[in-house]
């Protein structure tokens, strides 16, 4: 390999500057991860974006790195913005795919003799599976303001408490959108999808918390040993993914108007300051927004779902939004650059935001102890509570991996695992699956990913987060 890694501290890999890059390529992940890192375009991916106007520091990579469009999924890159530039491919198409997880005040012993008659219920109630429509029917005008205000609109009318926005990043809201930048088929295309799961990797997952690791924190996050919480993983649908495909094309245009040079056309973007960023940041702020209503939604819905199987009020189950992360973002944010505080804009792209204590950003409730970091793991394996660092902030732009990261396309999984095979493993753990057929179980194997706990060993290895909790599942239910 022309650009090979070495070791420089524990988890910590770099590629030095070379060639064209303008900075080096920092990779975390541990001995046995790098190894799997290496076995697709991942590293040429990076070190293609290090080659980008006006980055800084570094270009990383997380360890649940894999190759992307453009950017490889698990990388991070800032950039100058003066200098710098902004780039679909460093944000991706499902704009703020996310993650949110729920508490209960019930045990899992408690949901155990239910769970078949609860995850059915979930099924039913909150709509998934490719190009799955919504029960939400919203005129144009109404999408249009729940683009610009975010999960706080969906509150409004009564999807969700007055609280949920405190616990989510951005607190539910990315400023500066602009539906006016968004095309009538992205428009199209959102609004029968409004509050949907769809398929793929996106889930809602009932988990049992089996283990807490960091005992302050996980009180402060409201978590407890044997306590049932939800998770859910979805992001824009095809909005945002309209969105992307939208401006892709734009900033192919861009990048001969401005003259920009590019080891690879994915990599297409604008300068920060130009009319064609202002267009897409506007764009990109509204498909961010329509995934944070997209997840309140259900979120509301999964509520009213434990209310009629429990018979008791989803206030006294205490059905507290722990929290809500994104992943696939770019996002203006201050850092530190050469020891100077400044504004820069981060492209997070499958990474996590992993601010430490202090931060404003992070919500009051956990501002002494930082922010939770969500990771989920592949279907059927543990998902973990973190939490954020002042390393991170230093070390990454404050950032974390995502999740546990595909060592195998979808194509290679359905031919190793058949989705009755999978489905037999669940059933052999206790986990009860509902939807999903044989192709997309397949593709959604757990061997099709990597190990998670290599992957969450690895982020806590460099200082970028700190395991609170480790997170099995109980109920899956898949598009």
């Amino acid at each position: 390999m022309a650009f090979e890694p070495k070791k420089i501290g524990e988890a910590k890999w770099q590629i030095k500057k070379q060639g064209n890059m303008r900075v080096p390529a920092v990779i975390y992940a541990n001995d046995r991860l790098i190894e799997k890192v290496k076995t697709d375009r991942t590293l040429k991916q990076l070190t293609n974006v290090a080659t980008m106007r006006g980055i800084l520091n570094a270009a990383y990579v997380m360890p649940d790195a894999h190759e992307g469009y453009g950017f490889p999924i698990g990388g991070v890159a800032a950039f100058d913005l003066e200098q710098g530039v902004i780039s679909p491919g460093g944000v991706g198409y499902d704009i703020n795919c996310g993650v949110r997880l729920i508490r209960t005040d019930l045990k899992a012993e408690e949901i155990k003799p239910k769970m078949n008659e609860l995850m059915n219920a979930l099924f039913a109630n909150v709509p998934s599976g490719v190009g799955s429509k919504g029960r939400l029917r919203l005129e144009k005008n109404e999408l249009e303001e729940a683009l610009v205000d975010g999960a706080g609109w969906v509150v409004k009318q009564g999807y969700g408490w007055s609280d949920d926005t405190e616990h989510m990043e951005e607190y539910g809201k990315m400023p500066g959108a602009r539906p006016e930048f968004v095309s009538d088929k992205a428009m199209k295309r959102g609004k029968p999808q409004f509050g949907t799961l769809g398929a793929g990797n996106h889930f809602l997952e009932v988990q049992r918390v089996e283990k807490i690791i960091e005992e302050e924190t996980a009180k402060a996050f409201g978590l407890y040993e044997g306590q049932a919480v939800i998770m859910l993983h979805c992001g824009s649908r095809g909005f945002g993914h309209q969105v992307c495909s939208d401006y892709l094309r734009v900033m192919m245009d861009a990048v001969r108007k401005y003259k920009i040079d590019l080891p690879d056309r994915e990599l297409a973007c604008t300068p920060l300051n130009s009319k064609e960023a202002e267009q897409y940041i506007g764009a990109m702020a509204c498909a961010i927004n329509y995934a944070f209503c997209n997840r309140q939604v259900m979120t509301q819905w999964v509520r009213q779902t434990f209310e009629k199987v429990f018979g008791r009020s989803a206030e006294d189950l205490g059905m507290r939004l722990v929290y809500d992360v994104c992943h696939n973002i770019a996002k203006f944010e201050e850092h530190e650059v050469q020891g100077q505080r400044k504004k820069v804009c981060v492209h997070r792209k499958g990474a996590t935001r992993a601010f430490g204590p202090g931060r404003e950003e992070v919500p009051k409730a956990y501002r002494e102890v930082g922010q939770p970091v969500l990771i989920p793991g592949s279907m059927g394996t543990a998902s973990y509570v973190l939490v954020g660092t002042k390393e991170a902030e230093l070390n990454s732009f404050g950032s974390a991996c995502h999740g546990s990261g595909r060592v195998m396309s979808r194509s290679q999984a359905v031919r190793t695992y058949p989705g009755e095979q999978v489905k037999r493993k669940l059933d052999e753990k206790g986990i009860v699956l509902r939807g999903g057929g044989g192709k997309l179980v397949s593709e959604e194997a757990p061997g099709a990913y990597k190990d998670v706990d290599d992957v969450v060993g690895s982020v806590q290895a460099a200082g970028l987060s700190r395991a609170v909790a480790r997170l099995t599942p109980m109920g899956v239910a898949k598009g």
